[in-house]
C-alpha cells in the first residue's frame, strides 16, 4: 500500500476547553498520512485514477474551521472518519497539533491512526 500524505496543514479553529479558547480562534495544524495505491494513477497520469489531496485538503479545511471542539482528539477522530467515509481510504493517520497549547512546549497534540493497512 502506498501513502499520500500532507504535512502542518494550518487552519484557524475555536478548539479548547477554557473560556479563553472558546472566545478567539487559533491555529491548529493537521498531518495527514493516507494509504491508497497509486499504480493506475502513475500508469494514467491523471488525476482521477488517484486520491485527490487538493479535495481532501479543501473538505477538511471547511470542516475544521466550522468546527468547535471542546478537544483536539475528538477533532483527530471525526477527521478520519471523513477521510475514510467520504475518500474511501482503508487506512489514515491523522495528527492534530496545537502549538503553545502548554506553557513551555512548543507543540502539544494528538495521533490517531484508524481503518487497515493492506
Amino acid at each position: 500500500m502506498d501513502t499520500i500524505f500532507l504535512r502542518d496543514l494550518r487552519i484557524r479553529t475555536i478548539v479548547g476547553i477554557w473560556e479563553w479558547e472558546r472566545r478567539l480562534p487559533q491555529v491548529v495544524s493537521i498531518d495527514l498520512d493516507m494509504a491508497t495505491d497509486i499504480r493506475r494513477a502513475a500508469g494514467s497520469d491523471h488525476i482521477s485514477d488517484t486520491l485527490d489531496y487538493k479535495a481532501v485538503t479543501r473538505r477538511i479545511k471547511a470542516f475544521v474551521a466550522d468546527s468547535r471542539f471542546n478537544l483536539i482528539e475528538t477533532m483527530a477522530e471525526q477527521i478520519a472518519g471523513i477521510i475514510i467515509t467520504e475518500f474511501g481510504v482503508p487506512w489514515v493517520r491523522v495528527a492534530v497539533h496545537k502549538p503553545w497549547a502548554i506553557r513551555g512546549s512548543r507543540d502539544v497534540g494528538v495521533a490517531i491512526e484508524r481503518g487497515a493497512r493492506n
